[in-house]
């Protein structure tokens, strides 16, 4: 599934799904802006894609600031070009009690994980459309479409995702942009580490019995990326070792 030509945004790209993903676009021949709060870690995704004989660079800033996304956006095409691939993938997470969750926590969750991929979108749509084409993948999950214990915030703003991507699917359809996300399910990255999650047990329990690799996203993100995919659109791919059957 070669991407030579093409430039990619990958959000949150420093770690997890979204290193995976940066690593799995440039192997396919795209050249990646890796984009992240976490300086360090933008420069290591870089310096990995580098060593396999990519091409990338690191833009730090918040994808939730407008300010930031507007600087990313013109430091990516001033150094590989104009962006037709774009990976909405920064977000957070928390586990709260809903009756414990104030509204500061709330409109974090919806800036950071809503917004964010409405302010990137926003920045390089023009691109995608000046091109003809364009691929738009966000990054959702599994927790929007089965419902999660301590999680209203979070699987509220994610639902918002995939009616963001349903709804962008249907505006730009005849443009040449396709617009799909990817809900992942008990993938196992530093996120997942760090939550109140014993990831072992749960495993135990899950279909597959393991938790998915950052790898199996990217691989799914590849395919919507490419040219293979260009009559699939407005979709929901679940990558989850089937955590939840549509």
């Amino acid at each position: 599934m070669s991407l030579k030509g093409k430039v990619a945004i990958v959000t949150g790209g420093a770690s997890g799904i979204g290193r995976a993903c940066s690593v799995r676009l440039a192997a396919d021949g795209a050249a990646v802006a890796v984009w992240d709060l976490n300086a360090e870690g933008a420069e290591e995704t870089v310096a990995a894609i580098e060593k396999a004989g990519g091409r990338a660079i690191a833009c730090v800033g918040d994808a939730a600031e407008p300010e930031a996304v507007v600087a990313s956006a013109a430091r990516t095409r001033s150094m590989l070009g104009a962006p037709t691939i774009l990976v909405n993938n920064a977000g957070i997470t928390s586990f709260c009690r809903f009756i414990d969750i104030d509204e500061e926590a709330w409109d974090r969750m919806m800036r950071v994980n809503l917004k964010g991929p409405f302010l990137c979108t926003r920045a390089v749509v023009r691109d995608m459309l000046d091109a003809g084409w364009g691929r738009i993948i966000n990054i959702s999950s599994s927790s929007a479409q089965t419902g999660a214990p301590a999680m209203g915030h979070y699987a509220a703003s994610k639902g918002g995702v995939i009616g963001f991507t349903k709804a962008l699917a249907m505006e730009y359809a005849a443009q040449g942009i396709t617009v799909n996300n990817i809900p992942p399910g008990f993938v196992d990255t530093p996120m997942l580490r760090s939550s109140p999650i014993d990831v072992d047990a749960a495993a135990a329990v899950a279909p597959m019995k393991r938790p998915g690799r950052p790898e199996d996203i990217a691989a799914a993100c590849a395919y919507l990326a490419s040219e293979e995919a260009n009559y699939v659109t407005g979709q929901t791919l679940s990558v989850n070792g089937g955590r939840y059957l549509v």
